[in-house]
């Protein structure tokens, strides 16, 4: 596979089980200390309600594109209605989560004062719940069961997750050959056997295995031992800036690419979301953990239970240069969500499109020109098919693949698509950019899906420079 982020045109849908809690963030400024004691007087300004626990994992899954449902149980109370709310609003299935009254939905509130967690406190229940909701959790399971591509267990140890129900949760899901991940927390990982992955971090495999990981050999070991312990397919451990730890038929860490870290709240959820998704979508193991080491770097540079968006991600992984040219060659459905996505942060979309048969100097001066316009370029490339009928029989030189990777390769190019028509009008009305860059040549005439956009921008040709002067002087040459 060229490049994490190719992601397929499949809908994947994933079931989320696991400890649902909302996460509260009172923000404000510090400028005295109480008169009353030695602690910050924290001015509240704002007031932020996200969804937390596994509904944070559900939320990452979301923003990747994933169809969603939570398995859960929560208290009948306020709190659970204002974190239900949230789900819906969400877009995340809310229909298997229960609620008992003999429970107190978990709340974590957290003070930021200046970018900077400076207090958190908590109210919830952490008991276990009983036999009649363990056996109502797993018919709804039951009943669901193959719509699902993937299997995600988010366990807090706030009770929903015990060890009886998420054993038989992952003996079903292994009869059905549907992966279970993990995010494990406790000391006595018995309870997640025969799960397909987890994802503990140092500290949890440290506890875990009782060996402390002072070294890669170290962590290396721990794997093997929690591997041998649970018979996991992959054993893991996620290791804050260093990055991915991982045994599958050997073991490696793969490093993070972290600019600034701000606030790790969130980031474990982020991981084990981001590898969901990749393995449903039949990514392999070593890429869907490279492609969650980016989601994880983007969220640590947020503050709060962040998550990272799929478009996110690629921007991120070409900032770094992780990236081929060929994972910026976009099919019409995948441009149309990333310019979606794109817009939503107030970026301004500039198209142009040629069919670019042999590359030179013009070309890179044009699309530099038409790139001063806007953020994001977007390249329509003629296929073969097209450009036979505009060119001739004879054109084009260079199919359009080897067309499309010259072109995304170019730096001032953001995203490449191929099209088949003639003119690019089905793909302008596609994706509606802003800016519609053409050449100079077009002065005075109608330029197609010119009614769609907000600006119509000509750019002057360097002059001499052709792909059809170039093909007709190699020809009088040979």
């Amino acid at each position: 596979m060229k490049g994490y982020t190719n992601k397929k045109n499949t809908k994947v849908n994933i079931l989320v089980f696991g400890d649902l809690m909302l996460d509260t963030y009172l923000w404000g400024n510090c400028s005295r200390i109480s008169p009353e004691a030695p602690v910050q007087i924290i001015d509240v300004k704002k007031e932020t309600n996200l969804i937390g626990g596994a509904g944070n994992v559900a939320n990452n899954l979301i923003s990747l594109g994933a169809s969603v449902d939570l398995l859960s149980v929560v208290g009948d109370c306020e709190v659970a209605r204002s974190l239900i709310d949230l789900i819906k609003k969400s877009g995340i299935g809310h229909n298997k989560i229960i609620k008992s009254s003999k429970r107190q939905t978990s709340k974590k509130t957290r003070v930021i004062s200046s970018q900077q967690q400076v207090l958190r406190f908590d109210s919830e229940s952490s008991e276990n719940i009983d036999k009649v909701f363990e056996d109502k959790l797993f018919n709804m399971l039951l009943r669901s069961i193959d719509d699902y591509d993937i299997v995600v267990i988010s366990d807090y140890a706030k009770g929903v997750c015990t060890k009886s129900l998420t054993q038989r949760v992952i003996n079903i899901c292994n009869e059905r050959n549907l992966k279970v991940l993990i995010d494990p927390k406790g000391t006595d990982y018995s309870k997640y056997k025969n799960a397909y992955l987890l994802t503990p971090n140092a500290r949890e495999l440290s506890e875990a295995t009782n060996i402390a990981l002072n070294d890669e050999s170290k962590i290396e070991e721990a794997l093997k031992e929690i591997k041998k312990q649970c018979n996991l397919d992959i054993a893991m451990v996620t290791l804050s800036e260093k990055g991915i730890g991982v045994i599958d038929n050997g073991f490696k860490i793969f490093p993070t690419h972290s600019r600034e870290v701000f606030d790790v709240t969130g980031a474990g959820d982020t991981v084990i979301s981001a590898i969901a998704y990749a393995l449903a979508l039949d990514y392999k193991i070593n890429a869907a953990i490279k492609f969650a080491n980016l989601a994880a770097s983007i969220v640590v540079g947020k503050i709060g239970a962040s998550t990272a968006s799929f478009n996110e991600i690629l921007e991120y992984e070409t900032a770094f240069h992780l990236t081929s040219s060929f994972s910026n060659v976009k099919t019409n459905v995948e441009i149309v969500k990333i310019v979606a996505d794109l817009k939503l942060r107030d970026k301004k979309i500039v198209f142009t499109n040629g069919c670019f048969d042999i590359l030179h100097s013009g070309h890179l001066s044009y699309l530099e020109k038409a790139k001063e316009f806007g953020d994001i370029l977007i390249v329509g490339v003629n296929s073969d098919q097209s450009v036979k009928k505009l060119k001739g029989k004879k054109r084009p030189i260079i199919n359009e693949k080897e067309r499309a990777f010259l072109i995304a390769g170019l730096e001032v190019v953001d995203y490449v698509v191929i099209f088949n028509e003639e003119t690019p009008l089905r793909l302008i009305e596609s994706i509606k950019p802003n800016t519609l860059v053409k050449g100079s040549d077009y002065q005075n005439q109608t330029i197609v899906g010119s009614e769609i956009v907000q600006e119509v921008q000509l750019v002057d040709f360097v002059t001499g420079k052709s792909s059809s002067n170039i093909i007709r002087k190699i020809l009088e040459d040979v």
